[in-house]
């Protein structure tokens, strides 16, 4: 083959892996979105139109598909974070995050998953996730110190916040955002020190599901 053929071919073969990358994430997107994370690669890879060959081909695993698709949704709650310890009004940042975190979850069900697991293997992904929960951490040590956020609050019940705002996510349509606004207001005024009687013991909760399917 002339070389001139040689070189086309292999443009068109980096296009083609290009646009089948392109349309496995997509699919993936969706369907973690609807279905949840245990949504089967098989089916994936039906609604992306490629073969499982070809899906595993660009992502040897669920860990890697998964991370994949929400590396931009783990950014942007890094930066929510990041924006809220910048700001000097303790509570409205404590608050500013719980709210963008409620709403991220309903607008892709699939993030809060992919938030709340741990993925060991994927580096990048587990060092932004870290990096979020450090900063949520020291969100809630400010408000607390502010006198602003009851004392009692755990850092876990964040992750009970999120299962709650689960179901209401899960409602068709604009109920699930009318809902989830609704929950998120009458939980924050729940989480104000001011008048605050003693909860029972927090839910042992954590940022991560304990055997986790990846492959």
């Amino acid at each position: 083959m002339p070389a001139r053929h040689s070189e086309t071919a292999a443009v068109e073969l980096r296009a083609d892996a290009r646009d089948n990358r392109h349309r496995i994430l997509e699919a993936a997107r969706e369907a973690f979105a609807t279905r949840g994370l245990d949504v089967p690669m098989a089916a994936v890879a039906r609604r992306a139109g490629v073969g499982v060959a070809t899906l595993y081909r660009r992502f040897p695993s669920r860990e890697s598909l998964v991370t994949e698709v929400f590396a931009d949704q783990m950014a942007a709650c890094g930066s929510a974070v990041e924006e809220a310890l910048a700001d000097p009004d303790p509570w409205r940042a404590f608050q500013t995050v719980i709210e963008k975190v409620c709403a991220m979850q309903v607008a892709d069900q699939g993030f809060t998953e992919a938030f709340l697991t741990a993925f060991p293997e994927a580096i990048d992904y587990e060092r932004e996730r870290s990096r979020a929960e450090a900063g949520f951490a020291d969100v809630v040590r400010r408000a607390k110190e502010a006198g602003r956020l009851r004392a009692d609050f755990a850092t876990a019940d964040l992750v009970l916040l999120l299962r709650a705002n689960c179901g209401v996510a899960a409602e068709p349509g604009e109920a699930a955002a009318v809902g989830s606004r609704r929950l998120v207001a009458y939980l924050l005024q729940s989480f104000r020190a001011e008048n605050a009687a003693p909860l029972p013991p927090p839910a042992p909760f954590r940022f991560d599901h304990p055997g986790r399917q990846t492959s």
